[in-house]
């Protein structure tokens, strides 16, 4: 597959870029990416809720009266669960939510999440740049002139650039990410992606090893 290479101002430079069919042109696995993406959101829950249970709970252990002879149900101490302030019965504890998963799963989700956006029209290639400063404007101009406004965008840089980032980070939806680290959760979360051309070819060498 070849897409057209435009610049920062949506004008095209009359150059295509290849798109590696391993990569962007395989079929979706919709199963791999439901588990990469679940093991994602798992993997960043903390697990750290608790409810105070019977034995926990501050109180008296005195049992509030007889067994028998009170006409009334058997009860034991103040903190039974049926009380107000008792403790809790079958309440949360500390628990890891994280999972394992196959490198080649992994990698067949991203593969298959990236072929998505590319059947669906969802990749802009765009030619290398960067910005001498920090400039919310110039980014946000930019995405305007792509046609990308108003949708979750993600731009995928071939290496961490400090200006663009800080650029990018006060627009609402976008996100800005280097291509070493793209993930297949990121790449769904997106409805439009623009991918510099030597992310292209960093994603392509990631492959290649």
């Amino acid at each position: 597959m070849k897409l057209e290479v435009v610049n920062i101002a949506g004008e095209k430079t009359g150059r295509q870029v290849e798109l590696n069919d391993a990569i962007f042109g395989v079929e979706p696995n919709n199963h791999a990416v439901y588990l990469t993406v679940k093991q994602y959101l798992a993997n960043q829950r903390q697990g750290t809720h608790k409810s105070k249970e019977r034995s926990e709970i501050t109180g008296s252990t005195r049992k509030l009266h007889r067994q028998k002879g009170t006409g009334g149900s058997r009860k034991g101490d103040i903190k039974n669960p049926l009380y107000h302030g008792g403790g809790t019965i079958f309440g949360p504890r500390p628990r890891n939510y994280s999972f394992k998963l196959n490198k080649k799963l992994k990698e067949l989700a991203r593969r298959s999440a990236l072929s998505h956006k590319a059947a669906n029209n969802g990749i802009v290639v765009v030619e290398d740049f960067t910005f001498e400063k920090p400039a919310t404007s110039k980014f946000s101009g930019m995405l305007k002139d792509l046609g990308v406004t108003g949708t979750r965008t993600l731009l995928v840089m071939p290496s961490s650039d400090r200006n663009v980032v800080l650029s990018g980070r006060n627009i609402q939806r976008t996100e800005v990410i280097q291509a070493a680290d793209l993930n297949t959760y990121t790449v769904m979360k997106a409805n439009r992606l623009i991918i510099t051309e030597k992310a292209i070819q960093a994603i392509n060498e990631q492959v290649e090893k």
